[in-house]
């Protein structure tokens, strides 16, 4: 069995067998350590007995851990058409338009991730995903997130379609913290929260893009200060498509101790963006309890099982009749995932009539599962579509809200010299 070799370490071994820790696609700590500190890496820096080096040049473009290590990244796992055992993914990239002259005027960039049964398109403003196409049982393609045709329709006031917000996703009671004895006040933007990073966070802003096989890498250095966070911040956001999974990588690394939790804010509609309403979508989320929130959506502080409620969806539930049933107005809440940092399941969607499922796959300890609440048809979306109450869904995997101020939360505290990884994979299929 071939085994690849990095300054005299084997970095990769076999599949099965002795070795089998280091399966597959394990490079050492040593890689990692010489790529955080800027080293150039390229194939004549590692040997095998035999082949050729094209693998490296896709090894090489990510920092790769073996599948159930917590900094295992996506789209190398075999089987399943993932990675490089599955065809590649054609990447595109053009112009989508330029920012306004108040914000700038930059130029914003669209890449295409095609293979042969996801598309999707997303731009260099917020890392935003603007298109999603997958394939329903009659093999026709759909795009099942929310989004605008033109860059007008982000550059104005939306509920964050399909961007990465942060610095820290979701709500900071009364937009205020205190981190080594200093009290930080940031801007509220949601009653008397701060939601999402703030007056202008990370959905509104350019990223720098770079094509990555198979993806496309986005890095913006966030500033000591921005919006009211300490720390100079350097964020990398790289989605990858490979078959039908598209993952989302998100990396951080901070100057000074500061709260982060990034997302994507992508709103499905499995039936496909338009549609009137999710109440025929299946929804089952694998979490044994959640948070209850106070009328500002911010938790109370307690952890509550969900055995006995409506927020009991360990089962597949069809949306509209659970509602109706639990008399409940739609959800946007936390749920508890089981702990580690693992790759796990979390959350399967499916919509009946077409046949599309999406699994929803994570490293992070909470999830928020927001069912478009605030919705209100008030938007002309693309194709002039307009989106209604409950028309579509959030699944955004995150840090529990609040986090910094509920000590007895999963921290959401990134210290310097560390660094932030989380990952989330997004599977579609039909059945």
């Amino acid at each position: 069995m071939r085994r690849w070799y990095f300054e005299g370490q084997c970095v990769m071994g076999p599949r099965s067998g002795p070795g089998a820790h280091k399966n597959p696609f394990f490079l050492s700590a040593r890689i990692q350590a010489r790529r955080a500190a800027g080293a150039r890496l390229d194939s004549s820096q590692l040997r095998h007995a035999g082949g050729n080096h094209v693998i490296f040049r896709t090894l090489l473009s990510k920092t790769l851990f073996a599948p159930g290590h917590p900094r295992f990244l996506p789209g190398f796992l075999p089987g399943g058409g993932a990675g490089i055992w599955g065809a590649m993914a054609e990447v595109k990239r053009e112009v989508f338009g330029r920012m306004p002259p108040e914000e700038g005027g930059g130029e914003v960039e669209k890449f295409v991730l095609q293979s042969d049964s996801v598309r999707v398109e997303i731009l260099s403003l917020g890392c935003i995903i603007a298109a999603l196409e997958t394939k329903g049982r009659d093999g026709q393609f759909a795009d099942i997130v929310l989004g605008f045709d033109t860059l007008e329709g982000y550059t104005r006031k939306h509920p964050f379609f399909g961007a990465v917000v942060g610095r820290v996703a979701n709500r900071i009671a009364k937009g205020r913290f205190t981190v080594d004895g200093k009290e930080y006040q940031l801007f509220l933007n949601n009653g008397p929260n701060s939601l999402h990073g703030g007056a202008k966070g990370f959905d509104k802003v350019l990223w720098s893009p770079q094509v990555i096989p198979n993806g496309v890498c986005f890095f913006r250095l966030s500033p000591d200060g921005e919006e009211g966070y300490p720390g100079e911040l350097k964020v990398w956001v790289t989605y990858t498509l490979h078959g039908s999974e598209l993952a989302i990588n998100y990396r951080a690394q901070s100057s000074k101790t500061t709260p982060i939790n990034l997302t994507n804010h992508a709103y499905f509609n499995l039936a496909g963006q338009g549609s009137p309403d999710i109440y025929d979508h299946e929804i089952s989320i694998a979490a044994d309890s959640y948070l209850p929130v106070d009328d500002t959506k911010i938790p109370t502080g307690e952890v509550a099982a969900v055995q006995g409620t409506g927020f009991d969806l360990r089962q597949p539930v069809e949306l509209g009749k659970h509602l109706r049933k639990f008399h409940l107005d739609g959800f946007d809440h936390n749920f508890c995932l089981p702990p580690g940092r693992a790759r796990r399941l979390v959350a399967r969607a499916r919509h009946p009539p077409t046949g599309r499922t999406m699994e929803v796959h994570s490293t992070q300890p909470g999830l928020q599962f927001y069912t478009g609440n605030n919705l209100d048809g008030s938007l002309k979306g693309k194709g002039a579509a307009t989106y209604p109450k409950h028309s579509a869904f959030c699944l955004e995997t995150q840090h529990w809200p609040d986090a910094v101020n509920q000590p007895h939360f999963p921290s959401t505290l990134l210290l310097p010299g560390e660094e932030y990884d989380h990952t989330t994979w997004f599977c579609f299929g039909t059945a």
